[in-house]
């Protein structure tokens, strides 16, 4: 979408327009799925922090500011409503929350246990590590707009971004998963 396009629909948005929301979402959404869904793991969570995230940014849609980009805005909102849902979860035992480990006897495709030792080695990181990967791999945010997300300078962000790469090869290796080329 078109910045004029976007500025248009966020200005309609901010008058109330409920179409006007519902097309910068849809624009927005791919990505905000995939921000969710690297943050939580789990696509029920993931389902719940972009409803959440939907409902603040609807409420709080007249604090938009429009040198920022809508979709920007929206990834914000979408990795803090996701962390908030991995901070509940954390806050519940685990033999209370109905998840088991998986069985790596179990027959299962390659690609999905790849796809659950990567999980599990982001889940090893600390939240800023986690959430500036997933925002730079995943939802393709530049490193000034993770900086500005994170509330970070430039190089805080590049550190982040060093370190988290460090810390998951290494998890990724002592998993037996070969690294990417």
């Amino acid at each position: 979408m078109d910045r004029a396009t976007e500025l248009e629909l966020v200005e309609r948005a901010q008058a109330g327009d409920q179409k006007a929301f519902a097309a910068l979402i849809r624009e927005a959404h791919r990505r905000m799925w995939a921000v969710a869904i690297s943050v939580t793991g789990s696509a029920h969570d993931a389902e719940d922090a972009i409803q959440d995230a939907m409902i603040s940014a609807w409420k709080n849609i007249n604090r938009f500011k429009p040198e920022a980009r809508f979709s920007t805005w929206m990834y914000r909102i979408t990795s803090n409503a996701a962390l908030q849902i991995l901070r509940k979860r954390r806050e519940i035992p685990d033999d209370q929350t109905g998840y088991d480990d998986v069985d790596s006897s179990a027959p299962i495709s390659q690609e999905v246990t790849s796809t659950i030792v990567v999980r599990e080695a982001l889940n090893t990181l600390g939240d800023e590590f986690r959430e500036a990967i997933i925002l730079r791999e995943y939802a393709g945010l530049t490193y000034d707009e993770i900086a500005a997300h994170q509330e970070v300078p430039v190089a805080t962000v590049k550190s982040r971004l060093n370190r988290a790469r460090t810390k998951l090869k290494e998890a990724l290796v002592a998993a037996g998963v070969d690294s990417p080329h």
